[in-house]
């Protein structure tokens, strides 16, 4: 029996819709579906954990900046 594997992943990071991925020759490119994640498009990624882990990376520094931004004032 044959395993069928997808070629676009929808990368969810707490509820939020971080943005897909496609897989190519390469690996899996990232596409932006939130304006949060714009600094990962277009990135190439080796697999889809790798995509995920970087879009959890990029929402725990926003939300790192935010809350220390809040206190600050």
């Amino acid at each position: 029996m044959s395993q069928i594997q997808s070629n676009a992943y929808i990368i969810e990071i707490q509820d939020r819709a971080a943005g897909i991925i496609t897989r190519d020759e390469r690996g899996f490119r990232f596409f932006s579906s939130e304006r949060l994640f714009d600094s990962l498009e277009g990135r190439q990624f080796r697999s889809a954990r790798e995509a995920e882990r970087a879009a959890r990376a990029v929402l725990s520094e926003w939300s790192r900046r935010t809350n220390s931004s809040r206190f600050a004032n």
